[in-house]
């Protein structure tokens, strides 16, 4: 059985994983006959936000232990990410991707990004496994490999549909890693076969629930697809 590594990076879309596209992403890796391995940073992330008002509120709260809420326990720490004990990698968005994998909400392309992290998407890539990129993982995927020079496709959507979002702005970013933004709709999918990398929108733009889940499913099973 193939062994899929999906990363969290807490539990929630303000301020953590996108919690649908991360239970989308392990039922899609389970349909399709694959076992997922969840992973999180053990570290504080950047803040906790009251999901019903979106304020900030004055708590700390570790990603290992929130994504273990999705991963219902079963969680590892990144730091012992091992690219030979997986078959593939899956990165779901949420801003938790942008402000605690990355420091993408605060500075753009400019932003850091996390050592393991970074350390993680490097191996799978270099190792030639591939990679899913969901919603802003694209940002997270960009700044990894940008040290690399390796540039690859990849998307956050497109700007000729509704956003909630500014993607021609994160799409300049990207392209500024070193990366090549491609613009797809919510019905579709970037496969980057050179790279090995899959990206999809999912809620970076205007999408329902079964738009959303529908778009993980394509981009998993283009993974599985590369696998076979």
């Amino acid at each position: 059985m193939k062994k899929i590594a999906v990363i969290l990076s807490g539990c929630g879309v303000y301020d953590g994983a996108e919690i649908h596209e991360s239970v989308f992403a392990l039922l899609a890796i389970a349909e399709l006959g694959a076992e997922a391995v969840c992973f999180a940073p053990d570290d504080f992330q950047h803040h906790v936000v009251n999901h019903m008002t979106g304020n900030e509120m004055n708590e700390k709260r570790n990603m290992m232990v929130e994504a273990a809420r999705i991963a219902r326990g079963h969680i590892q720490p990144l730091q012992s990410f091992n690219a030979s004990g997986v078959d593939g990698l899956v990165i779901p968005g949420g801003f938790g991707t942008a402000k605690n994998l990355t420091q993408w909400a605060f500075s753009g392309p400019d932003g850091t990004i996390r050592e393991d992290v970074s350390a993680a998407i490097k191996a799978m890539v270099q190792n030639k496994k591939p990679v899913v990129a969901l919603c802003m993982g694209p940002v997270v995927v960009a700044k990894a490999l940008e040290s690399l020079h390796i540039h690859p496709e990849l998307t956050v959507g497109t700007i000729s549909e509704q956003s909630p979002y500014e993607i021609q702005a994160i799409s300049e970013g990207i392209k500024k890693t070193g990366a090549i933004p491609v613009m797809k709709s919510v019905r579709e999918i970037s496969i980057d076969h050179a790279s090995r990398i899959i990206s999809a929108p999912c809620y970076m733009m205007e999408a329902s629930l079964l738009d959303v889940r529908n778009n993980i499913r394509q981009a998993i099973e283009a993974m599985m697809k590369m696998l076979s």
